[in-house]
C-alpha cells in the first residue's frame, strides 16, 4: 500500500472508526503465537456499527482486508500485511439469552462464553473452554475439540457480505472438518446463534472442567503457539503421526516442535515466521516418509510471505 493510497485509507477508516485506526502496527502483539511484521492499517471497531461500516467501505471500495480474531490459528507473515486488518473483540462481544438459544456477537471469547453458558446450566459448548478463539474465528473455521465442534451447536449466523447483510441457516454454513462456506465465499460473520440444551449447571461445569484438565495433562500451555499446526487425517491424529515419525522436539531457529503434543509448534522466545514454516516443511516430510501421509496444514497463513521454491 503506497503512502497516498495508505492516507486516503486511513481518512476514511478514521471516519468510519474513530479512534480505532492504527498505521503500521505491529501484528504480533495481536495474535497468540507472537510472530509477525506490520499491517499497513489495523482498524479496531469499537462497536458492531464500527466493524459493519468499515468491511462496508472496504467491500465497496474494492479495498483488500484481512479479519482477524482473537489472532489464534493463524500465522502472520515477518513482512506483515500489505492492505488492511480489521481485528474484532471488545465492541462486538455481546451475548442474549433466550433459554437455550443464544445470540453470541462475533468478538465474544469462546472459553469465556463456554463458561458462562455452562453456569446458566446450557450444555453443548464445554468442548470449546480451551479454544483460545472467538465466535466469529470458530464459525469460520468450524472449530472443535473433544469430538464436538461449532456444527454442533450453531443454527444460524448473521454474515456481512458484499451483497450485504445475509442469514445463512446451518445447511448455507456447509459445516465440515475444520471448514465452512467461509473459507471459500468472502464474508465476515457479526453474530451466531447458537442452540444448547437446558440442564443441571453442575453437570455442564463438571464435565467443562474435566475436559481442561486433560487439556491441561496433553498441551503445552506455556510458550506461545497458534494451537494446533495440522489438520487430522482421516482416522488419524496429525499428533500421533509426527511423535512416532520422531518430530517431537525438531526445531528450526526459535520454533519448536511440543514435548508435550508433537501438533504444536512453540515460539522458544524469538521465532520468525520463516523459522516456523521451514519446521512445517520438515515435519511433513519426516512424517511423509515414515507413514505415507502428507499432513495438511490447519494453521492459516497471512500476509506478505516469501515465495516458496
Amino acid at each position: 500500500m503506497g503512502s497516498v493510497a495508505q492516507d486516503t485509507v486511513l481518512a476514511a477508516l478514521g471516519q468510519l472508526c474513530p479512534g480505532g485506526v492504527h498505521p503500521n502496527e505491529p501484528l504480533a502483539r495481536h495474535v497468540t503465537f507472537r510472530i509477525g511484521g506490520p499491517a499497513d492499517v489495523l482498524v479496531l471497531p469499537r462497536s458492531l456499527d464500527h466493524l459493519v461500516a468499515a468491511v462496508a467501505w472496504a467491500y465497496r471500495e474494492g479495498q483488500p482486508f484481512v479479519i482477524l480474531g482473537r489472532g489464534s490459528n493463524v500465522l502472520i507473515a515477518d513482512r506483515g500485511v500489505r492492505g488492511v486488518v480489521i481485528k474484532t473483540g471488545r465492541g462486538q462481544d455481546e451475548v442474549r439469552y433466550h433459554g437455550g438459544r443464544v445470540i453470541a456477537g462475533c468478538g465474544a471469547s469462546l472459553p469465556h462464553l463456554s463458561r458462562a453458558t455452562a453456569t446458566r446450566g446450557l450444555a453443548g459448548l464445554e468442548f470449546a473452554a480451551g479454544i483460545p478463539g472467538s465466535v466469529g474465528g470458530g464459525v469460520a473455521m468450524n472449530a472443535g475439540a473433544h469430538g464436538c465442534s461449532m456444527a454442533g451447536v450453531v443454527r444460524r449466523a448473521r454474515v456481512l457480505t458484499p451483497a450485504g447483510e445475509r442469514t445463512w441457516s446451518l445447511d448455507e454454513l456447509r459445516f465440515h472438518y475444520r471448514q465452512s462456506r467461509l473459507q471459500q465465499e468472502p464474508g465476515v460473520v457479526l453474530d451466531a446463534e447458537l442452540e444448547l440444551r437446558e440442564t443441571d449447571p453442575r453437570a455442564c461445569l463438571a464435565r467443562l472442567e474435566a475436559w481442561l484438565r486433560t487439556r491441561s495433562d496433553t498441551q503445552p500451555l506455556g510458550p506461545p503457539s497458534s494451537g494446533c499446526i495440522f489438520r487430522n487425517p482421516a482416522g488419524d491424529h496429525a499428533g500421533r503421526l509426527i511423535d512416532t515419525s520422531g518430530g517431537k522436539g525438531m526445531r528450526v531457529g526459535g520454533a519448536t516442535v511440543s514435548d508435550r503434543h508433537a501438533n504444536y509448534i512453540l515460539n522458544t522466545g524469538d521465532a520468525t515466521a520463516a523459522d516456523v514454516l521451514t519446521l512445517i516443511a520438515q515435519v511433513r516430510a519426516q512424517v511423509r516418509d515414515r507413514s505415507g501421509i502428507d499432513l495438511e496444514p490447519e494453521v492459516k497463513l497471512i500476509g506478505e510471505f516469501e515465495p516458496s521454491g
